[in-house]
């Protein structure tokens, strides 16, 4: 039986700003944590493709051939610090997720009733570990094929290539966050299913339709149109929806 008959309005509200204010505080201590680290990172993780020392270049091996380096350069007086900080959150939001799912979980808690509590905390495992997986998969695979594509493009043979800072870490940080997210879709179609608005035979139908459309999002992550990199980030979301297709329920039985 749900427990929120037994709260008023004003209950629930004082439970959101209790919850809404610790998630506040461990993301301020994440946040002056990784600002702490984050010079000794900076180098050796977040600019790391930049060259061609990169382990991810050396695992691809002969598709990589050639040295490679490209200069970051920054032309903003400014930008050093606003990137250290902003790359210290993206290090205390990462680091911190479990821990928002915990917040999201105990707030709407109360709110479920037996039934509807069982397997949720399997859940939240499945979604922390589906997040970590689409920011590696970003970090290893999108983000670098991507970039180096990009950057060795050449229109012109007299042509300079420099990237400014905040261009680079704008690239970095929403390839990264924009593959974390999407590696949700198995938990998204799950939770439709809960509602009834999805099923596997609907997924099963509509499988072809979900495939242009995934090879579309996958252009549009890594608008780079080599059908190596394309097929890197369309075969881990076609993958995701055959996941997706295997956690839903079966539609229910005609009378």
């Amino acid at each position: 039986m749900s427990d929120s008959r037994e709260m008023t309005f004003w209950d629930h509200l004082e439970v959101l700003r209790w919850s809404i204010l610790r998630t506040l505080i461990a993301l301020l201590v994440l946040f002056l944590a990784a600002f702490a680290v984050m010079p000794s990172l900076f180098d050796a993780v977040i600019l790391a493709p930049t060259t061609g020392e990169f382990f991810v270049y050396k695992w691809l091996g002969d598709l990589f051939t050639g040295d490679f380096k490209i200069d970051i350069v920054n032309i903003n007086v400014t930008a050093p610090f606003f990137t250290h900080m902003r790359t210290a959150f993206l290090l205390a939001l990462v680091v911190g997720f479990p821990y928002l799912l915990v917040e999201v979980w105990l707030f709407v808690k109360p709110a479920l009733y037996r039934e509807e509590k069982r397997g949720m905390g399997l859940a939240m495992l499945f979604v922390a570990l589906l997040f970590y997986i689409g920011c590696a998969v970003g970090y290893l695979a999108i983000f670098p094929l991507t970039f180096r594509f990009l950057a060795g493009y050449h229109i012109g043979t007299g042509i300079l290539t420099q990237i400014s800072l905040n261009s680079y870490i704008s690239t970095f940080v929403s390839i990264i966050f924009i593959m974390g997210l999407v590696f949700e879709l198995p938990v998204l179609a799950w939770v439709l299913s809960k509602f009834g608005l999805v099923n596997k035979q609907l997924l099963k139908k509509y499988r072809r339709h979900a495939i242009v459309i995934l090879l579309i999002l996958a252009a549009v992550i890594t608008p780079t149109g080599d059908p190596f990199t394309l097929s890197v980030v369309f075969l881990p979301l076609y993958l995701l929806y055959e996941v997706s297709i295997a956690v839903v329920r079966n539609a229910p039985a005609e009378d």
